[in-house]
């Protein structure tokens, strides 16, 4: 079948369009921010109605630049960040939107977590944290009951943009499970979950699941003037972004694993069932066989971002040097064997509350160069924690890498080297987008299942394997980083809350 696919990926910053041929090659990229806004401490935030501006433009630049006519469109995919809120009124006009960075229900969540959390993981396979979508719920419903009273529907961020596409206001269930909404493995709401995170009053919101793949609905006429694409283009649920971002890589098989460095640190198992013993944050499905553990946190390439802002932008902009670049070649400067410092990757969340990131055992004697190369350890390190958590045997050897991480040869050699694993590189910089379309292509018809979609639309390009000397090195390096992570867990608890207890951290946290 000729014709193209477009997957839309939207993170907690741009939005992003790709147009992809049947057979998976990128043929033209769009962007649009999202303006972010933080009106407390704490709080992170996007207009539901911003999205979707920036989506359908980004759709629009995207159909431009490849001088395609939106009739040539098979079908979209969206793929979004998960957790978080957005939630519309019946007019389908945003009320709210909260991003996955968003910590205003910290105690919320500690609170939930304590009275309930392990009856919550029995049942859903997730444990309660701050922006995970029902403890938004409830908290939006006990401190701003005038916009729950509003509230016809609570999305995921990728449903906004396919509500713009559809007028449809429902979910799919890689993001519901994800959002520790379903009950799992029979991935429906369960009255009995719903009442441990204390929401049992505000089902009617809650949307209505389908498949990932499954066309639910077209767009309309009102979607096409703005987007370019033609009126009744089919449109699949769509998935869960750290999913969708696997699938583009080129992993979706039982007893894989994947590793994306993006804003935050997404560390996935596959497998055919789900765990006996949950441990890890939240769990998710790929299709409707594929269980997904996923050990997660906002501790990653993000820090790289705030580096550059803070301390390399202004020299970036005066000699018109690629700021990440300009990174990588101070990291390379690094040397490798010398006593560098230790960074903590927790400027947004960390392993207990109050955590705090940045940089610990500088020297008069450091440079520019060794803070980078141990920002890019730490952030590496951070993904170990996570593994350590899912994968305690270290059964998985193998890994795809996908992300910031992946863009720079240097960062994902200590990658693999800090986790001692063989990292398979994908052929597409814009992985989640290729999984959006991924799902879109089954949507339309052209493949059966996501294992079909993924082996003719998404290849590996490169292997890097771990450097035993450099392995070495880092081993000891992580040993240090844990050291100082568990010693300053006692001056991150704030007041009246527990301290910080090392040997609980070596069991169980989701922030590495």
């Amino acid at each position: 079948m000729t014709g193209y696919l477009i997957g839309v990926d939207a993170g907690n910053t741009m939005v992003k369009a790709a147009l992809f041929d049947t057979e998976g090659t990128t043929l033209a990229v769009a962007s649009r921010g999202s303006e972010t806004l933080q009106p407390a401490p704490g709080f992170v935030e996007r207009d539901p109605d911003g999205l979707w501006q920036a989506a359908s433009g980004a759709i629009r630049d995207c159909l431009a630049k490849a001088g395609i006519d939106g009739a040539e469109v098979l079908a979209v995919g969206a793929a979004g960040h998960g957790n978080g809120l957005y939630l519309l009124d019946a007019e389908g006009r945003g009320l709210i939107g909260i991003q996955s960075m968003d910590n205003r229900a910290e105690t919320l969540a500690s609170q939930i977590a304590a009275e309930h959390g392990d009856e919550i993981l029995s049942r859903a396979q997730s444990r309660p944290w701050p922006a995970m979508t029902p403890v938004l719920l409830r908290w939006i419903a006990e401190n701003c009951p005038e916009i729950m009273a509003r509230a016809h529907k609570a999305l995921l961020c990728k449903d906004v943009i396919v509500h713009g596409l559809t007028g449809r206001m429902g979910s799919e269930v890689s993001d519901l499970a994800g959002a520790g909404l379903l009950a799992l493995p029979a991935l429906d709401y369960d009255d009995a979950l719903l009442r441990l995170y204390g929401i049992e009053g505000l089902k009617h919101v809650l949307p209505e699941p389908a498949q990932s793949d499954a066309v639910v609905g077209h767009v309309t006429a009102a979607a096409a003037a703005v987007t370019g694409l033609a009126e009744g283009t089919p449109v699949v649920g769509g998935l869960f972004d750290v999913l969708a971002s696997t699938l583009g890589a080129g992993t979706s098989h039982a007893g894989e694993a994947s590793i994306v460095a993006g804003s935050w640190s997404i560390n996935q198992v596959f497998a055919e069932h789900l765990p006996a013993e949950p441990r890890a944050l939240l769990a998710s499905v790929l299709g409707r066989d594929t269980w997904v553990s996923c050990e997660c946190s906002p501790t990653s390439a993000a820090n790289l971002e705030w580096f550059v802002q803070t301390f390399l932008a202004d020299e970036a902009r005066a000699t018109g040097e690629d700021p990440f670049a300009l990174c990588n070649r101070l990291a390379v400067g690094a040397d490798p064997e010398k006593d560098l410092p230790v960074f903590h990757p927790f400027l947004y969340a960390g392993p207990v509350p109050g955590a705090r990131g940045g940089f610990s055992a500088m020297g008069a004697w450091h440079s520019r160069g060794d803070m980078v190369r141990a920002l890019y350890e730490g952030v590496a390190f951070g993904h170990r924690a996570h593994f350590e958590i899912l994968d305690p045997d270290r059964r998985f050897r193998f890994a795809t890498l996908s992300g910031g991480a992946a863009k720079s040869e240097l960062w994902a050699q200590i990658f693999a080297d800090a986790l001692g694993m063989t990292l398979r590189l994908s052929d597409c910089a814009e992985t989640g987008a290729r999984g959006a379309a991924i799902a879109a292509a089954i949507g339309a018809g052209l493949f059966a299942d996501f294992d079909d979609g993924t082996q003719a639309m998404a290849r590996h390009v490169e292997e890097i394997t771990p450097c035993p000397a450099a392995q070495a090195l880092l081993d000891a390096r992580y040993r240090r980083w844990c050291a100082y992570r568990d010693a300053l867990g006692a001056a991150w608890a704030p007041p009246k809350l527990p301290g910080f207890d090392s040997r609980e951290t070596q069991e169980r946290t989701s922030h590495g």
